[in-house]
């Protein structure tokens, strides 16, 4: 690595932040049942406390995505919460309506055919907006589990309609600061017509809300082999890119850590975002989460896997030589474009990572760190007795 090449991938580094979610540090687990960690976390005080024990060895943490049911209690000040954030070093980043656990919503949220459903999925939204204006909150972050399962089961079009109908009236109270993100997911759990399933249904409909709806890329939410980088440069060009979520898969939704299966394809992701700042003179504002559910793995070491890994790979696409890059699509030269890609992988970029920890006083392994301090041993005994002490069986909710 060149002494240049060393400060284009430190200054890359002073400009990311990736948001860590509330949800990963609890105990999750697939539709068959959970299975349990002493150290995962109980209550929102701990999933802070472990958020901001990731920021401390990482730096590159300091928000915090949560989820209004499993997050904030009945009655609760939001603004507790947010001072809760601040003593673990960290603050309270998107906000999460739950729009899928409720029995009212076995036939859907916005696409429920029932107005007063819908009626009641709006609120809880604009609730849940309301939450993040108290805690200083800037994104609401939208995912729908509503659809279908079968052929006439419900009308695809009227269903679009009420869902314009309610993105536009929560848009309608969103704060000046406040963005909507809509998410979107090809199936799981509708499998015949989900409401919003790809990204092009997402941009017409965050279109239809307003100038404050942008379109969240899940690279989880996609069909095997689907051409994610593609997706993220048309949404770039429209101005549309609000966030990610970011995971890995084998087959779709697998909630795996981040470069696990594909550390390329998340590369070439961050190249086009790279490659779109560089042509336009600005690097656009984009909201990176993690959005995993650590089944097997501990809690708190695959979130630093995640984390670590994405520093990595953004460090490295922001080597990509854009006017060698430029020459070579000119001039339809396929081998060498590719190459120059290539090129900017495989470069050890581990030097440049290490410069930039030490720079920001942090510990030069993260993961490493983590392991020597015994965090996960210690809040695994005090976890475990405070369950005890409470009554608490594992189990409930999702997270």
């Amino acid at each position: 690595m060149t002494p240049a090449q060393s400060r284009r991938a430190r200054a890359a580094l002073d400009s990311f932040a990736i948001e860590t979610p509330s949800w990963g540090f609890a105990d999750t687990g697939t539709r068959f049942g959970k299975f349990f960690q002493d150290a995962s976390a109980i209550d929102l005080g701990d999933k802070l406390a472990d958020a901001g024990h990731v920021h401390a060895l990482t730096g590159c943490c300091p928000t915090v995505a949560v989820h209004v049911l499993w997050d904030f209690k009945a009655g609760e000040d939001p603004k507790a919460v947010a001072k809760l954030a601040k003593q673990h070093g960290v603050k309270i980043g998107s906000i999460n309506p739950n729009l899928f656990q409720d029995q009212c919503y076995k036939w859907g949220s916005f696409g429920n055919n029932d107005a007063a459903v819908r009626a009641a999925a709006l609120q809880h939204c604009v609730d849940s907006v309301a939450i993040g204006q108290a805690v200083g909150s800037e994104y609401v972050s939208l995912w729908f589990a509503d659809g279908t399962n079968y052929p006439g089961q419900g009308s695809i079009r009227g269903r679009k309609k009420t869902f314009e109908d309610s993105l536009r009236a929560l848009h309608a109270k969103l704060g000046p600061k406040q963005t909507m993100l809509v998410e979107y997911k090809p199936f799981e759990p509708a499998f015949y017509a989900t409401d919003i399933a790809d990204w092009g249904m997402a941009l017409l409909l965050a279109k239809k809300a307003g100038p404050r709806a942008k379109v969240l890329v899940d690279t989880g939410h996609h069909y095997t082999s689907q051409n994610i980088e593609q997706i993220v440069a048309w949404l770039l060009d429209e101005d549309m890119l609000g966030g990610f979520h970011f995971n890995d898969r084998r087959y779709a939704d697998d909630d795996l850590t981040l470069g696990s299966i594909d550390p390329y394809q998340v590369f070439r992701i961050f190249h086009e975002i790279h490659f779109f700042a560089a042509d336009r003179g600005r690097m656009p504002k984009i909201a990176y989460m993690i959005d995993q559910s650590h089944n097997e793995k501990p809690k708190i070491e695959a979130t630093i896997q995640t984390v670590v890994m994405a520093q990595e790979l953004y460090a490295k696409a922001a080597l990509v030589d854009h006017e060698d890059l430029r020459r070579a699509q000119a001039a339809n030269n396929v081998v060498d474009a590719e190459l120059i890609l290539k090129k900017a992988f495989f470069t050890d970029v581990s030097s440049a990572i290490a410069a930039w920890r030490k720079a920001n006083k942090l510990p030069a392994d993260p993961l490493a760190e983590h392991r020597r301090v015994g965090y996960t041993k210690q809040a695994g005994a005090d976890r475990k007795r405070r369950r005890q002490e409470l009554g608490i069986t594992q189990g409930g909710s999702y997270a």
